[in-house]
């Protein structure tokens, strides 16, 4: 009897949180990022961002977004840099590095059209940098942690939105002495299909 009340009573959740705007879309944008750490350039460099997203609320005011991205980031060493790789190159170089992004945003709007977001994102680094290798290790770690936090409008079915990354995980693969992490900000436009 107690397992009919416990199906029905999440039965029950499950429809009102499905009740609630939920909707899927895509998106792109820009990222203006560096990466802080000894030997890389602190100046930021823009790439672009692509994917989608899903909102789930489970009220009028508190959700969910989760997302899949493309992320491309860009920077560029500094004369520094062989001093993290010994005998590395002292030139400087353009690093690309491309994520698939995971983000998952606490989503809080408190008018309609308006929401506020912060969140985990897990990145995987997909490409591999040939110019930055010592003896045959690449120089950059394939999973990348950060803390992301922004601000979306919502005008109708499409969203514009901002927001700040903070890295809170070491990329640096080749020597922990030497913190790299990913920051930057991200300026986007997205449709709601569904």
């Amino acid at each position: 009897m107690k397992r009919k009340i416990l199906g029905l009573m999440t039965i029950a959740l499950i429809a009102g949180t499905v009740s609630f705007a939920q909707g899927v879309g895509i998106k792109g944008g820009a990222n203006i990022t560096k990466i802080e750490g000894k030997g890389f350039n602190e100046e930021f460099k823009s790439g672009y961002s692509l994917g989608g997203f899903a909102e789930v609320y489970f009220n009028k005011k508190w959700g969910i977004q989760p997302e899949v991205l493309w992320n491309q980031y860009q920077t560029r060493t500094s004369a520094d840099f062989d001093d993290v790789i010994p005998n590395g190159t002292n030139e400087l170089k353009d690093v690309k590095l491309n994520y698939l992004s995971i983000p998952l945003l606490l989503n809080f709007r408190p008018a309609s059209f308006i929401t506020f977001q912060a969140g985990p994102q897990f990145g995987i680094l997909i490409n591999k940098n040939n110019g930055l290798i010592e003896n045959g290790k690449q120089a950059f770690s394939k999973g990348d942690l950060s803390m992301l936090g922004g601000v979306q409008l919502n005008l109708g079915g499409l969203r514009v939105g901002g927001r700040y990354q903070v890295g809170l995980s070491n990329i640096n693969d080749i020597d922990n002495s030497n913190k790299w992490t990913n920051t930057g900000f991200q300026i986007y436009a997205g449709i709601k299909l569904l």
